[in-house]
Order: C-alpha cells, then sequence, then structure tokens
C-alpha cells in the first residue's frame, strides 16, 4: 500500500506533545520527513529517533515561538 506522504517534508509544530506529537507520528507513518519544532530539547530528540526509526528523514529544532 502506498504511503500518502511519502516524497513530502511537513513542519509541525508543538511537537513534544499533545496534538502535536500524535501528528508527527501520523505524518511519519505516511511517508512525509518531518521537520519538528517545540520547546523540549530532550523530547524532540526522543520523538526524532522513534520516528528516524519508521525509514522517514527527521530533523528538529528546539526554542520558543511565542
Amino acid at each position: 500500500m502506498k504511503q500518502l506522504l511519502t516524497g513530502k517534508v511537513a513542519l509541525i509544530t508543538g511537537a513534544t506533545s499533545g496534538i502535536g506529537r500524535e501528528t508527527a507520528r501520523l505524518f511519519a507513518q505516511e511517508g512525509a520527513d518531518l521537520i519538528l519544532t517545540g520547546r523540549r530539547e530532550q523530547a524532540l530528540q526522543t520523538l526524532s529517533r522513534e520516528l528516524e526509526a519508521l525509514g522517514v528523514r527527521c530533523r528538529y529544532l528546539a526554542g520558543d515561538a511565542g
């Protein structure tokens, strides 16, 4: 079965918890490469490794957009 987002890149904000984290997982399962942002660097690093294990490229940038 073809993944819907293969070849696409998604920028996910608020990726360290809640809706942002689950959105990142869903996009990765559909084949999207990801750029993750959030305030907690350790959580971003952990999520990035988890998503890369699904076979997608993943980068993160910790910071507060507010």
